[in-house]
């Protein structure tokens, strides 16, 4: 075909396209497969660019663009009527209600962090927050834990491997350093956040999780002030006939230090995996601010003393909820989240 015959064939097409008005959205539909589809007559055209000499192969397609613009702005101009044929034909109740939109819900770990922070905050503590990627300083040395100490090996840590004196810190007590440094006195803070271990993950660890830390430092604070702050909370949290037992612990930034257990609601105290067998389920460590805690921080051990606590929300949230598998708090299955629809 010479290029005439082309230009010729482009003439009557445009006037084709000029009359088009379809009624419906299947004439639309047959417009399109016609120009502009797989085999439609615009990739016809486009074709024929290998007949047309080279000194005209510019000039015909510049001609071809144009048409194809043509085509498409048509379709676009009536593209509309592929929605609103069943609107146009007068089917449409518009008494109906509207299609309803479904709320989302909290994530549980939101849901018991705010209960924990709701708990606490009464008790008079405020809220205190750092960075995730926490110097060295921060996040060990001045919680008792220097450069080759036997205790860093409790947490495997995530370093920043630019500059290892850099990590992705592995408890919030770093922010409970950072209010001590400022020192001002007396501190009540909890340090609610996420933390970081490299750690297997599995139905009860993850390498991230979420911890809430809480710190008390004033005049004459004592084991018994500590004791009874944590019976409130527990009591707040899981009701008045869980059962509690404390037990003797180490930690370099505490001491005394000590471990607390509650009865584990999964089993009723008969014995499973969350547990171990044991009935009893360990929710938090605490103990007495360590002296040489304090005197890093600027703080006078001699005048002041505090108690210090830590446990982890997703212990929390598991027990609370009779959960058994840790893991299912961060793969965002939507049948697992839309089971909470409990706020505080």
């Amino acid at each position: 075909m010479c290029m005439e015959q082309i230009v010729q064939q482009i003439e009557a097409y445009k006037q084709e396209i000029a009359a088009f008005a379809p009624a419906t959205a299947a004439d639309l539909e047959q417009y399109r497969i016609k120009f502009l589809g797989t085999k439609g007559i615009v990739k016809a055209l486009l074709s024929e660019m290998k007949q047309v000499p080279n000194d005209r192969k510019k000039e015909f397609g510049q001609l071809l663009n144009a048409f194809k613009v043509l085509a498409e702005e048509k379709y676009t101009q009536f593209e509309a009527l592929k929605d609103g044929e069943h609107a146009a034909a007068g089917d449409t109740d518009f008494t109906l209600p509207a299609a309803p939109h479904r709320l989302g819900t909290r994530h549980p770990i939101s849901i018991v962090r705010n209960k924990i922070i709701g708990i606490f905050e009464r008790l008079g503590f405020t809220i205190a927050e750092g960075p995730e990627i926490e110097d060295d300083w921060h996040n060990f040395t001045a919680l008792n834990l220097p450069e080759n100490h036997p205790a860093r090996d409790m947490q495997d840590t995530f370093f920043i491997s630019k500059n290892p004196d850099w990590l992705l810190r592995t408890q919030t007590s770093s922010a409970q350093v950072r209010v001590m440094e400022e020192g001002k006195l007396p501190i009540r803070v909890i340090s609610p956040g996420r933390v970081y271990r490299n750690e297997t993950i599995s139905a009860r660890a993850h390498c991230f999780f979420h911890q809430v830390e809480g710190l008390y430092i004033d005049e004459n604070v004592s084991f018994a002030d500590l004791k009874q702050t944590l019976y409130h909370f527990v009591k707040e949290m899981f009701g008045e006939n869980v059962g509690v037992r404390f037990r003797p612990s180490y930690f370099p930034f505490t001491e005394p230090s000590a471990e607390m257990d509650i009865s584990c609601f999964i089993c009723g105290g008969k014995g499973c995996a969350v547990c171990k067998h044991t009935g009893w389920v360990e929710i938090l460590g605490c103990g007495m601010v360590h002296p040489k805690v304090l005197a890093n921080c600027g703080i006078d051990p001699e005048k002041y003393t505090g108690f210090a606590f830590g446990m982890g929300i997703e212990r929390i949230t598991m027990l609370k909820y009779q959960i058994k598998d840790l893991r299912l708090f961060s793969e965002n299955d939507t049948r697992f989240l839309e089971q909470f629809q409990e706020s505080y």
